[in-house]
């Protein structure tokens, strides 16, 4: 009887410990997440710009290589614009639907 008694307490004891971690846990977690929330919509706007830039460099260096194909009379031509072109409208959206996830002001 006394050897259930004490493993009761031991189980109590434990499980209040727990409890008292989890809590204490639980708001640092909440001051980090609120945290990393503001640093990254700090630099959110220069992330949007940069992805622009390189679909724009990825748009002319595609313009390049078609016009390559173009002028050397290759016939998958269109298929190779579409893909270049695909890409630059691709960066173009993510960068979109990211602003609109985050909520973060348009630069």
């Amino acid at each position: 009887m006394k050897r259930s008694i004490q493993t009761l307490y031991f189980r109590l004891s434990a499980a209040c410990l727990l409890l008292l971690i989890n809590s204490a846990s639980a708001q640092n977690g909440v001051a980090g997440i609120e945290a990393a929330s503001n640093q990254v919509s700090g630099f959110f706007s220069s992330g949007v710009t940069l992805m622009y830039a390189i679909g724009a460099i990825v748009g002319l260096v595609g313009a390049v290589k078609v016009f390559n194909k173009w002028n050397s009379g290759d016939p998958d031509t269109g298929k190779v614009a579409a893909a270049w072109f695909g890409s630059c409208v691709f960066l173009v959206i993510v960068s979109i639907v990211l602003q609109s996830f985050f909520g973060a002001p348009t630069p």
